[in-house]
């Protein structure tokens, strides 16, 4: 059975006993596009680790399909349904790109390859160069095709774009909106260029200081400008605007 929900709620969530987020709550469905934006160390990287059970969880619930899985192991949540593209580019670097893409299959037919690369054309071409080959950009698609290679019914992006070219990034996103907008698929993005973010999603949760300060449909933020200047560290009229990195 398809994963429909991923939420979570109340959620209180640090590591080793130090709190980093304080009463998230956030939800996503199949074909819904969530962005997370916030200050550095606002929590957002940590929100998607609670989702995937990869922090210490001190309160609250993650809940799929409305079933608490909060002491569920990483594997079995993703054995439901999440899948999760970590800021490190978790790739192979010492196997090609067909190799690397048909590690995240987990027994399902190769044929799915081919919707990797009709996805990511470039990287069809490169899929007999090793991951150490490739350009920043490419790795990044690789990362994201063999998550999607398992299936996932939500997918969990932890700052996808960090240190490519424009262009590149733009690609990127437009490859992402298409796959769940055709298949369905759920995404949540951490992202620090909040123009891209805004573009992409249709709700966002924006932390402060591992609190919530929004969280609502896109179109209600981009009404706020004066939120955004005040969670992000923005200037007013940079916020109008939004077309710029979040700011350290």
């Amino acid at each position: 059975m398809a994963l429909t929900e991923l939420a979570l709620r109340g959620v209180v969530a640090g590591y080793g006993g130090t709190t980093v987020l304080e009463q998230v709550n956030l939800s996503v469905r199949r074909g819904e596009r969530i962005g997370i934006i916030g200050r550095n160390g606002a929590g957002k990287t940590t929100t998607l680790a609670t989702a995937m059970g990869l922090t210490q969880r001190i309160q609250g619930q993650v809940l799929i399909d409305g079933v608490d899985v909060s002491f569920l192991p990483t594997p079995e949540r993703a054995r439901r349904g999440l899948g999760y593209v970590p800021q490190t580019r978790d790739i192979f670097k010492s196997m090609t790109v067909q190799d690397n893409l048909r590690t995240g299959l987990q027994g399902r037919p190769e044929a799915r390859l081919d919707e990797a690369y009709a996805l990511f054309p470039r990287l069809h071409e490169r899929r007999h160069n090793y991951g150490n080959e490739l350009s920043g950009g490419e790795q990044q698609m690789l990362s994201i095709a063999r998550a999607l290679m398992g299936q996932p019914d939500i997918l969990l992006l932890d700052e996808p774009l960090e240190g490519l070219a424009p262009v590149v990034a733009q690609e990127l996103m437009s490859s992402l909106s298409t796959f769940s907008s055709e298949r369905g698929l759920g995404c949540v993005l951490v992202e620090q260029h909040v123009a891209l973010v805004l573009d992409f999603a249709t709700s966002i949760l924006l932390l402060e200081r591992g609190r919530p300060v929004f969280w609502g449909p896109t179109h209600d933020l981009k009404k706020r400008p004066e939120l955004l200047a005040s969670a992000i560290g923005l200037k007013s009229s940079a916020a109008n605007s939004v077309d710029v990195a979040i700011q350290p």
